[in-house]
């Protein structure tokens, strides 16, 4: 089955508008897969919200979207009460992610539209929307198969691979992740190799790659990964294209531009056969 990845956010952290983001983007992440169908949003930070103007204004027939969040963290959530496609009654909306902690999918959501924070509350919605929780495993999204792994980030986060049920090409959509030493993520000590068979082979690996080697020496622990981190994880699991996403909010163009470079240098040394790019609003890729 034939299928696209569309990047509507690619930014980390906090949006980043400006003359200085034009080309990688501002938005904070939101990946839109379509196929066999179906739509699948990967992530709902403000980078959704163009999405759903989109999806509004060539609406044919109603809008049926189902949204995996990898984790609740502000930047992964905070497009969802500027979803257009919310407010018109005959869309549906399916919203799956993890637990975290004692808190459930549902409060965090509903939370996160409480009236001291945002004017309409979510019971407010035209649309038919459900709530589901999920943890590792498979489960089937319309025409794809969806893989979900615990990844190394605070919280409970999820990497994802999504593999058309009839075949074709792959993609893991894995950000939020931090490779290297660093953190307590109460994890087993077989992670890494058991993420490596989790994406072994991928078409297509979406991958945190917040910051440079120089600043994760500042950063270790906070749940994030360099581009050599990812190229090494990648080349390691036989990846055909690694996209670096979750971009640094103080990497304007020319600094991402600069990372870009940095990471085709990196690649030449591995010499992996994995393609690599940067992550840019607009981006449409065809699997």
């Amino acid at each position: 089955m034939a299928y696209t990845a569309t990047f509507w956010g690619t930014r980390g952290s906090i949006p980043t508008p400006g003359a200085h983001t034009v080309r990688y983007g501002g938005n904070t992440p939101c990946v839109a897969v379509e196929g066999g169908g179906q739509l699948v949003i990967l992530d709902a930070g403000t980078g959704i919200r163009g999405l759903g103007a989109q999806l509004v204004e060539r609406q044919n027939g109603a809008v049926r979207a189902e949204i995996l969040l990898s984790h609740t963290h502000w930047d992964h959530i905070q497009g969802l009460p500027h979803f257009k496609p919310f407010f018109a009654a005959g869309n549906e909306v399916r919203i799956r992610a993890s637990q975290q902690g004692a808190a459930t999918l549902e409060t965090i959501l509903r939370l996160q539209m409480h009236p001291a924070v945002f004017p309409v509350p979510l019971d407010a919605l035209a649309a038919q929307l459900t709530v589901e929780q999920v943890t590792t495993g498979d489960f089937e999204v319309g025409p794809f198969v969806v893989q979900a792994m615990r990844l190394r980030h605070p919280g409970t986060t999820l990497g994802f691979r999504l593999t058309p049920r009839s075949g074709g090409a792959s993609l893991a959509y894995v950000t939020d992740n931090e490779l290297g030493p660093g953190g307590d993520y109460d994890l087993p000590s077989t992670w890494r190799r058991d993420l490596v068979t989790f994406l072994g082979g991928v078409d297509v690996l979406i991958h945190d790659a917040m910051y440079t080697p120089a600043q994760l020496e500042l950063h270790r622990g906070w749940g994030h990964s360099t581009y050599e981190e990812a190229l090494s994880l990648a080349a390691d699991a036989g990846a055909k294209k690694l996209v670096l996403f979750h971009h640094e909010p103080e990497h304007g163009d020319e600094a991402m531009d600069r990372v870009m470079a940095a990471a085709r240098r990196f690649a030449d040394r591995l010499g992996t056969a994995t393609e690599v790019a940067a992550a840019q609003e607009g981006l449409h890729l065809n699997l």
